[in-house]
């Protein structure tokens, strides 16, 4: 009996709490069009023999709860400087992505991205060349407030290359910081 009585307790409980998670819905206003923009991106520094920079700026856009979009630039500046060698060189492009968040900290991630990069088929002539990528992998976000966490994930290109920048697989850490 005492069971009984136990389980019909926690069934209100459960019943009740649910009511109230949808009058949360509900009454919750719906969001402004700035309110699922969202900014962010990576940055890489490396100093030394090997200098690396790269800037790689996004803007995204949260379609639904758990689906997000966007574009993003990307510069990168590379230098090789020793007794022997002596090389910089510039790389740029684009990119257009999509997000879709399986739970608050994990999400898959598909991009497709273009860069434009000095290739270097006969040395010392170089060229530049076009390099698109289709990248596709998944993350984690640590959640910092309601719109902004920091992130990390792992990317593999299914259209790599010779002339393609980064090998498999690419592991990029970044930030997103809601408006």
């Amino acid at each position: 009996m005492q069971l009984k009585i136990t389980s019909f307790f926690l069934l209100i409980c459960f019943y009740a709490s649910a009511q109230n998670d949808d009058m949360v819905r509900k009454s919750r206003p719906e969001p402004s069009f700035w309110d699922k923009v969202y900014l962010g991106g990576n940055l890489g520094l490396q100093f030394g023999t090997v200098t690396f920079i790269e800037v790689s700026p996004l803007l995204g856009y949260h379609i639904t709860e758990k689906i997000s979009a966007g574009v993003g630039v990307t510069y990168q500046y590379y230098q090789i400087k020793d007794r022997t060698t002596d090389f910089q060189t510039n790389v740029y492009g684009g990119k257009v992505f999509g997000r879709y968040m399986f739970n608050d900290y994990l999400f898959g991630h598909v991009e497709y991205e273009f860069l434009n990069l000095e290739a270097f088929d006969f040395y010392p002539q170089r060229r530049r060349v076009d390099v698109e990528s289709l990248l596709a992998g998944g993350g984690y976000m640590q959640r910092v407030g309601m719109n902004s966490g920091i992130f990390a994930m792992i990317l593999y290109n299914f259209t790599e290359t010779n002339y393609t920048p980064y090998p498999n697989p690419i592991i990029r850490m970044g930030i997103n910081i809601g408006l």
